[in-house]
């Protein structure tokens, strides 16, 4: 198991099977960089296309379609000490006809973003919020492999395949599952956040760029439908699309079969347990496809299997 070193010199907002950066082995670990979803690297230069720019992609030797990806996320660090926000909530997550009354034309906020204090700090615009700190807690707003068919899907939406699903679970530590869907699987990743709260309602995190760190694992024959994932604690399950209601469709229905195929339980027990104990939150609610997590405690599954 080898541990790269890559170098972006391109980017892509499209997730899709374009040409590898670098192939690497089931089991190997990559550090790189993201830039900011405007584009920008880790002196605040544009030096690509806005629209969650992607790194990648990397090809993973061995993996055809009806395998599955495991991506560990062990290493997310922002490279700059300040991102971007937008100022103002979403209109699709207001009542139609609200009128907010700012009085003012702000379309953009200004973040410093401290590692060592762990904090993320408002500077600008100027309110009662600035200067008084955050919670720094770093997450990948936009990853997942190529799409198959040869489609090219934009990176601002997400589907079977992950993409835009900004998710504030996808933290340090945390490994998620994506179906393979072309030969070498083709992972992107990009669109770092310092801090997001459910939903991404603002359309926004605070955007900033990152030093990424992962370990791509190949599991060979294990098919999948939609993206999961598990921290210490939790099974987790993502469904992409709109209208909301098929968000959860999807993302119930994959635990299930999880729980099924992976976990041994019967059908009946599976329900039932999500009938009893299932938590859902919030992934995008901003793009075209919203994004709904179902999660089930560990320890509750454990139980049922002792």
């Amino acid at each position: 198991m080898a541990h790269h070193r890559y170098t972006p010199t391109q980017y892509h907002v499209a997730i899709g099977s374009h040409a590898p950066v670098l192939r690497v082995a089931s089991g190997d670990t990559i550090s790189t960089t993201t830039v900011d979803a405007a584009g920008g690297d880790a002196s605040g230069a544009v030096v690509t296309a806005p629209g969650n720019p992607q790194t990648g992609p990397f090809y993973v030797e061995g993996a055809e379609a009806g395998d599955t990806l495991s991506v560990k996320l062990d290493r997310l660090h922002p490279n700059r000490d300040t991102g971007f926000s937008s100022a103002a909530l979403a209109a699709n997550v207001l009542d139609f006809g609200y009128q907010p009354g700012f009085g003012d034309d702000v379309g953009r906020a200004t973040w410093r973003v401290d590692t060592a204090a762990q904090t993320v700090t408002l500077i600008g615009p100027q309110n009662r919020l600035t200067g008084k700190p955050l919670p720094l807690r770093c997450m990948v707003g936009c990853f997942g492999v190529a799409p198959a068919r040869g489609q090219a899907i934009s990176t601002a939406t997400s589907g079977e395949h992950g993409g835009n699903m900004d998710y504030n679970g996808f933290v340090e530590g945390v490994t998620v599952y994506f179906p393979v869907l072309v030969p070498g699987a083709l992972f992107h990743i990009g669109d770092g956040h310092a801090l997001q709260g459910d939903g991404e309602m603002d359309g926004t995190g605070v955007e900033v760029s990152m030093d990424v760190t992962f370990t791509l694992e190949l599991i060979k024959q294990r098919t999948i439908g939609w993206p999961r994932a598990e921290n210490a604690t939790h099974l987790i399950t993502v469904g992409n699309a709109r209208p909301l209601d098929q968000c959860v469709q999807h993302a119930t229905t994959e635990m299930v079969r999880w729980l099924v195929a992976g976990y041994g339980l019967t059908a009946r027990e599976a329900h039932m347990l999500l009938g009893r104990l299932v938590r859902y939150e919030l992934g995008n609610m901003f793009d075209p496809a919203y994004t709904m997590v179902c999660k089930v405690a560990k320890a509750d599954v454990a139980r049922l299997r002792s």
